[in-house]
């Protein structure tokens, strides 16, 4: 890989690992809705200029359904869970349940398998022993995390995985052909306008203090508008099947962050299942066999279209 491919790559596994600081920080100044009504309004707006120089809005005419179908699971829904769970949960512990992603995306495509050429990869042993390994380490996590907390946060944080893991196939199954800036555009706009009167009805009444402002527009500028742009220029540096590697990367971030700045603990479970969710997650997403229809080579088009940070 170039050094402009490593550069791009290291960008992107910074870049989706900081939000979970940065939600942790606007959760003590502003309310959920305010939250992100603000972080995906900045990303919509901040898109926008792209999708309409290009012209690339009119190709989302007749696909309605499937947009609002992706706002809801990967955006609006995601979104307001996790941050309401930081609440509650470190940081870290958070970014470590969100790296179930891959594991719950493994399932998931196995079970709705279809006629596309990714859903007729067969489940190896391998791969199911990868899940296994990946939930095992999820139910260490989350356990003693419920135990403290009560068993609400964590999942929220969990239905927050799923939501990621369905997007994606929304998005490959059914908008694949679609231009990725002009859905990310209007699918974060229409998230904006969902949350607009809750933000409303729950804005502070004083002015957040400098820290959680910052933490906003992190959470709009870099974690949203400035992460979609950066991975669309790594999928074209090194092709999509390296670049979501990053999602292997992400979560050692957010842990080394959450200890580093927020002085939250690094416990012997958190390691253990750092290991175990992130190692299952290789396992579960390695390519089917070769008994498995062979695949087309992927192109940067083929890649699913992020609107969120990991």
């Amino acid at each position: 890989m170039s050094r402009r491919g490593w550069l791009l790559f290291a960008a992107m596994g910074v870049i989706w690992g900081i939000p979970y600081l940065l939600i942790k920080v606007a959760d003590g100044g502003v309310s959920v809705p305010v939250l992100v009504c603000t972080r995906v309004a900045l990303g919509s707006l901040l898109l926008l200029p792209a999708a309409v120089r290009g012209g690339h809005l009119a190709a989302l005419k007749g696909h309605v359904r499937w947009l609002a179908a992706f706002t809801v699971l990967e955006i609006v829904g995601p979104f307001a869970l996790l941050s309401n769970a930081e609440r509650h949960l470190p940081s870290s512990t958070s970014g470590l349940l969100v790296a179930a992603v891959p594991i719950f995306s493994a399932l998931l495509a196995w079970i709705t398998r279809g006629g596309d050429r990714q859903s007729n990869e067969v489940l190896t042993l391998i791969r199911w022993i990868g899940l296994a390994i990946g939930l095992g380490g999820v139910a260490l996590l989350a356990g003693p995390s419920a135990g403290q907390v009560g068993p609400l946060p964590v999942l929220e944080v969990l239905g927050t995985a799923l939501g990621y893991a369905i997007g994606p196939l929304i998005a490959n199954r059914k908008l694949a052909d679609l231009p990725p800036v002009a859905v990310n555009t209007v699918c974060l706009g229409a998230a904006a306008i969902i949350y607009a009167p809750f933000a409303a009805l729950t804005f502070p009444h004083k002015v957040p203090s400098v820290q959680v402002l910052l933490s906003l527009a992190a959470l709009g500028v870099i974690c949203t508008a400035a992460a979609f742009l950066v991975f669309f220029r790594l999928i074209a540096e090194v092709g999509p099947a390296r670049a979501t590697v990053i999602t292997y990367v992400n979560p050692a971030v957010a842990v080394d962050l959450g200890v580093i700045v927020l002085g939250e603990h690094l416990t012997a479970a958190i390691g253990v299942s750092f290991v175990l969710i992130l190692g299952g997650s290789v396992l579960a997403t390695r390519p089917g066999s070769a008994r498995a229809a062979p695949a087309e080579p992927m192109t940067a088009g083929d890649a699913p279209t992020p609107v969120r940070s990991e």
